[in-house]
């Protein structure tokens, strides 16, 4: 089954689910990628999602350079999102790719963005998730990404077919 067959039955399956205990779907797709979905909220036209996990055991411990491209790709390709994303920090010594909205989201309250990192030292364990600081309030909480299925499924699936 694709990637957007198995996502389409697991919506249509969590219609009406709403909890502050995120449930976690995971879609299989080919080449031994598994996205993990931490849902809190779903109706028939969009959905909470707390965090996005892709784990991709061929990346693990995989080059700077591997990683570099797919953040480079992701960043082209996620473009539908509340902000725009763009690689934020390069840290080839540590292995890692940070990518942020850029710019994030700006408020009289605070600031919203998403986060995606990309580390060779997770285990092929990679996250999307959104983060909220208040202005005034040192620190930042991570967020529930308000997201229609149309554009939920449009990037599971960018996820899975920019990996290097």
């Amino acid at each position: 089954m694709s990637v957007l067959n198995q996502l389409n039955h697991e919506l249509t399956q969590l219609i009406g689910y709403h909890s502050a205990q995120p449930r976690t779907v995971t879609i299989s797709a080919t080449g031994k990628i598994d996205v993990m979905l931490d849902f809190t909220s779903v109706d028939t036209m969009s959905c909470s999602v707390f965090e996005i996990h892709v784990n991709v055991p061929s990346l693990s411990q995989s080059t700077f350079d591997k990683l570099k491209e797919w953040g480079q790709k992701l960043c082209q390709r996620i473009t539908y999102l509340l902000e725009n994303i763009g690689p934020l920090e390069y840290d080839e010594n540590a292995g890692q790719v940070l990518i942020r909205s850029t710019p994030p989201d700006q408020q009289k309250t605070g600031t919203k963005y998403y986060e995606i990192m990309l580390s060779s030292h997770s285990n092929g364990n990679f996250s999307l998730k959104r983060f909220a600081s208040q202005k005034g309030q040192s620190g930042r909480t991570q967020v529930e990404m308000q997201i229609t299925h149309e554009v939920l499924r449009k990037l599971v699936e960018d996820l899975v077919d920019t990996v290097p």
